[in-house]
């Protein structure tokens, strides 16, 4: 009886330790960073457990060496500037801002045109949000390095370069890298740390993190269509939301659930065996489902930024041997590569290149000719994105073989609908809006103008008025064609009663 009460009391604190929500006011800051385990598991923590009954003193040792081989964080800026000097044309190093500790968050951009606004997608790649999951930092520098490499031979590496301002951030934790811990220096979990539509105790933006706040003046200033952050500890593409209402255990999807499904399939068919798992089905897993996470940034992104962000775990091993990372990043690299081509419509895989399509693109202007930065919803889907202010771009990533209605709106303007069913090719829809009268104004109505059904076989579509005039000239119309009608009306009867006046017999007189 005794043991079973005991074997009760150890399951229940068990339970209890894992199922507690996180964020950063939830954070347990006097459980030391170093019992993480460098191995994966079946399921995500909150905390990782430590499943080796060893010394913090071994523990450190076995981590240190574990660490050779992987670049110190001064080799890694090191390294980020030699390739900005080996790749000066189509790259730019920067930094978005610095650690608790003041190690400077350095992002590498790669592009044909790299420092300059136009009107391309924006994709960023983040590494190390968790200090003790390096493996992503060195396979971010791989694929700069392969990039710079094939730029001009290989035809996916070149529509990337040409056509995307790819963001490199390889280390957003380099605090916790040196000191081989999962936290940053003020132990928190900065993963835990972005604001959350389920956690508003953690939405007081004093309380962030300087990783933290660098990354929300990030996606501040460059309007990303689309990311990803590699983590380490499982092999599968997580997609949102990570966490639920009643902070259960279940799968939550968010409104671009199809979209998303479909960007972490991609990713995971093209890699070397993430989508063979038999853990997740077709290597991919809402996140909520897996294990819900509160305050992650992977929300955070989709809700505040417009930006369709996955989660994804890369490697089994957390901290693997360093001679594994070339294996790693073999099996990682088509799939990396796919997923910043899906922004632009074309993908590849081992054998064969094909278009993918993802979403359309185009955009706003007025009937003058100035980008407008409007609203672009769909039809059914609860979600809106906003065209960038200078060119009136957008990029909207949906998934194939649907049909969509696409809504363009902006306040003081007449907004325009188009419908299109997404295939293998690519769509793009430049939409021109017309402003609103004073009148339409006053009674606080919306015109819209209807376009029609499109296919993706149509490379372009501009949609137009079909009827380019105003409500009042329309009222007008209708009125003088009113009068006509009664005109002619009317002359038709004079016309009738005359004829029947000629053609009576007449009548004798009566005297």
């Amino acid at each position: 009886m005794i043991f079973s009460l005991l074997f009760l009391c150890l399951n229940l604190s068990t339970l209890f330790r894992f199922s507690s929500a996180g964020g950063a006011a939830l954070q347990n800051y006097n459980q030391s960073d170093y019992d993480d385990s460098i191995y994966g598991r079946s399921g995500r923590r909150l905390y990782a457990a430590n499943d080796f009954k060893i010394s913090e003193e071994d523990y450190n040792a076995m981590l240190e060496k574990l660490a050779q081989g992987y670049m110190s964080n001064s080799d890694l800026e090191r390294a980020m500037q030699e390739f900005n000097s080996r790749c000066p044309n189509i790259s730019r190093v920067y930094s978005i801002g610095k650690s608790v500790l003041g190690v400077p968050l350095l992002a590498i951009e790669i592009s044909d045109s790299p420092g300059n606004m136009d009107a391309k997608p924006s994709f960023k790649f983040v590494g190390n949000v968790h200090g003790n999951e390096p493996v992503g930092r060195e396979l971010l520098l791989m694929l700069a390095n392969w990039l710079c490499d094939n730029y001009l031979k290989d035809s996916l590496v070149t529509t990337i370069v040409d056509g995307v301002h790819l963001h490199i951030l390889p280390s957003m934790n380099p605090d916790g890298y040196a000191q081989r811990r999962r936290n940053n220096a003020n132990h928190i979990d900065l993963n835990r740390d972005f604001p959350d539509q389920f956690f508003p105790v953690n939405d007081d933006m004093d309380l962030r993190q300087p990783e933290t706040k660098a990354m929300l003046n990030w996606m501040e200033d460059i309007h990303f269509t689309a990311s990803a952050t590699l983590h380490g500890g499982a092999l599968v593409a997580n997609y949102p939301w990570d966490g639920t209402e009643d902070k259960r255990r279940d799968y939550f999807g968010c409104p671009d659930d199809k979209t998303f499904r479909f960007l972490a399939s991609l990713y995971s068919r093209s890699h070397y065996n993430m989508s063979l798992s038999k853990e997740f089905p077709d290597g991919i897993t809402n996140g909520a489902f897996w294990y819900p996470i509160y305050g992650g940034m992977q929300d955070w992104n989709y809700i505040h930024s417009g930006c369709f962000e996955l989660t994804l775990e890369i490697s089994d091993n957390k901290w693997p041997d360093a001679s594994e990372l070339p294996t790693i990043w073999d099996h990682n690299r088509m799939s990396m590569l796919n997923l910043v081509g899906s922004v632009i419509k074309f993908a590849e895989s081992y054998s064969v290149s094909c278009a993918i399509q993802t979403g359309i693109h185009g955009r706003v202007l007025s009937s003058d000719g100035i980008p407008l930065p409007a609203l672009i919803d769909i039809w059914g889907i609860n979600y809106t994105i906003t065209a960038g202010k200078k060119f009136g771009e957008y990029y909207r990533l949906l998934a194939p073989g649907e049909k969509y209605e696409v809504i363009a709106s902006m306040p003081g303007y007449r907004s325009k609908r188009a419908c299109v069913i997404l295939g293998e090719g690519a769509v793009t829809v430049d939409f021109v809006l017309d402003p609103e009268t004073s009148s339409t104004h006053s009674e606080s109505r919306v015109l819209e103008d209807y376009a029609g059904c499109y296919y993706d076989s149509k490379p372009s579509l501009q949609v137009i008025d079909f009827l380019p005039v105003t409500q009042l000239e329309i009222s007008v119309l209708l009125f003088v064609m009113l009068g006509l009608l009664c005109f002619l009306m009317q002359r038709r009867a004079r016309r009738n009663q005359k004829q029947m006046h000629v053609s009576l017999p007449r009548r004798a007189a009566v005297v």
